[in-house]
């Protein structure tokens, strides 16, 4: 038995050479067509594999998508890298990796300064101009053909089959590393519940560095169904695009509902060719599931909870139109484990609590990954072993309740002290939805004083009430010291590259906009 990730969709496509697997724009891949393509990008690599670690620089292409399936079916490891990383961090992230290769799409080739490609491998493939077919950037293509591999390469089960980088404290982002095994354990158990098959079409609404892309990829491609990237353009109109393509199952973040929402496009009844959806990344509140369920009336919706280090997500929530909520924070409840796995709330000791009480979540699972990418000390202080099996301390604070549903309370690392009392940042978000009728929100600490909380500082992205209006609606649903000394109505809230509220972002702004004031 071969573990390889590539081997679902070798399989789809020896089933169904001839659907639709892969759309961008104008171009059209069938099944045969991409898998033609990735034969060829495993050809072009497998020379040089050493440590068998593939850079890709891109994101929602076909050019992209093609050099995911080509590593995998060369038997590399896939590293997709964040296109809107700064040139330093990818040199350090290049020096940390020791690439055997990097794969650039047409967006990718913008960024290799020359400063990035130096410290980049040696071996570095640009595209050409038939979509998904790449060349050598620094020697001529080669007139002899390159060996090309009938059938993905043998692995096993604890082959690292990609390494995904997630924030980290430090500045540097932490490699994340999966392997075969916990992603075939992962679809296996979602796939008795969804069954999508070749009459979907799913929507690729994730960057390539993002673990929610790995999903849309996989889920599509060991069904036979096809897979429409969303380029930048697509992105600011949605629900457009889902119309036009008559999307059958998506994916995102939560916040593209408010995006959307802003925009116009979620009118009752307006997505109905949406039978299977799917949030994760962060809370789903209640008003932006009940827009989502108004607009796709025929969609199946599910809460997906997960951190990274656990494989995509491991808890689901099936919305019933009146819940379960988490009361507190005016979200849906994050559900109940998928098979497999274990959900567990510890005390600050690391022993479970009874149900109602608050805590830790801890995950328990095979699937859990190897812990991050020569961080050994970090590896060992967050992956531990539970109930006798692997485990993961998320590092999000929770709880079950007496039924069994499993809420989410937010970060640990959010819980501040101020003004002599214990606020979660993640409760005045949630009041801040719900008076300035807003769901693009993000509360920070600012200004911080060495280790000591100065001030409060909320934004909104809404054009209809005032800061004061806003304020004065906090006062009736928060305690006088968790209302925000700052409070801004913007008319774009800045987000991360995987649609989530940038909090970095708006204390950078407030801190930029401090030191022009202090220089004026």
């Amino acid at each position: 038995m071969t573990w390889n990730i590539a081997h679902r969709f070798e399989k789809a496509a020896d089933r169904h050479p001839d659907n639709l697997a892969l759309a961008a724009g104008q171009t059209r891949l069938s099944y045969l067509s991409l898998k033609q393509l990735a034969q060829a990008v495993a050809a072009q690599v497998k020379p040089a594999l050493r440590q068998a670690r593939i850079g890709v620089l891109g994101s929602r292409s076909i050019e992209a998508c093609t050099a995911f399936l080509g590593i995998a079916w060369a038997g590399g490891t896939y590293v997709p890298l964040g296109l809107n990383h700064p040139d330093q961090r990818l040199i350090a992230l290049f020096e940390l990796l020791e690439l055997d290769a990097l794969i650039v799409d047409r967006a990718g080739v913008a960024r290799l300064s020359p400063e990035v490609r130096q410290a980049a491998p040696d071996l570095i493939l640009v595209p050409r101009d038939e979509p998904g077919t790449f060349a050598p950037l620094d020697s001529e293509p080669l007139t002899a053909e390159l060996p090309v591999s009938d059938h993905p390469a043998e692995v096993g089960p604890d082959h690292l089959a990609y390494i995904i980088f997630t924030s980290g404290t430090t500045g540097m982002p932490k490699g994340v590393m999966v392997n075969s095994r916990s992603i075939a354990l992962y679809l296996d158990a979602i796939h008795p519940w969804y069954e999508l098959g070749p009459e979907d079409r799913a929507a690729e609404t994730c960057e390539a560095n993002f673990d929610l892309s790995l999903h849309n990829m996989l889920t599509a491609w060991s069904a036979g169904a096809a897979l429409f990237i969303m380029r930048p353009l697509d992105m600011v109109a949605p629900a457009r695009f889902i119309r036009a393509h008559q999307i059958t199952t998506w994916l995102s973040v939560p916040s593209i509902v408010a995006l959307m929402r802003q925009a116009g496009g979620l009118s009752a009844g307006s997505l109905p060719s949406l039978r299977l959806t799917w949030f994760c990344g962060e809370p789903l509140s209640a008003q932006a599931v009940r827009d989502w369920s108004a607009a796709a009336p025929n969609s199946i919706i599910e809460n997906f909870y997960g951190p990274t280090e656990i494989t995509v997500a491991v808890l689901r929530q099936r919305w019933d139109g009146e819940g379960p909520l988490t009361r507190e924070r005016g979200i849906v409840a994050i559900g109940t484990p998928i098979d497999g796995v274990e959900a567990i709330i510890v005390d600050a000791a690391g022993q479970p609590v009874p149900d109602g009480i608050p805590g830790e979540i801890v995950l328990a699972a095979d699937q859990c990954s190897q812990g991050y990418f020569k961080l050994p000390e970090l590896t060992a202080e967050k992956f531990r072993e539970f109930n006798g099996r692997p485990g993961y301390l998320t590092g999000d604070r929770g709880y079950r309740d007496h039924t069994g549903l499993f809420h989410h309370l937010g970060r640990l690392d959010n819980q501040i002290k101020y003004k002599g009392h214990r606020i979660e940042l993640e409760e005045i978000d949630a009041r801040l939805r719900e008076a300035a009728e807003a769901e693009l929100v993000g509360t920070v600490t600012w200004p911080v004083s060495g280790d000591v909380v100065a001030g409060l500082a909320a934004f909104y992205s809404s054009g209809t009430l005032e800061p004061e209006q806003v304020r004065a609606r906090l006062r009736q649903l928060l305690p006088a010291y968790m209302v925000p000394d700052h409070l801004e109505n913007l008319a774009e809230m800045p987000l991360s590259s995987n649609g989530k509220v940038d909090r970095k972002a708006l204390v950078a702004m407030l801190d930029s906009r401090e030191q022009a004031r202090a220089a004026s």
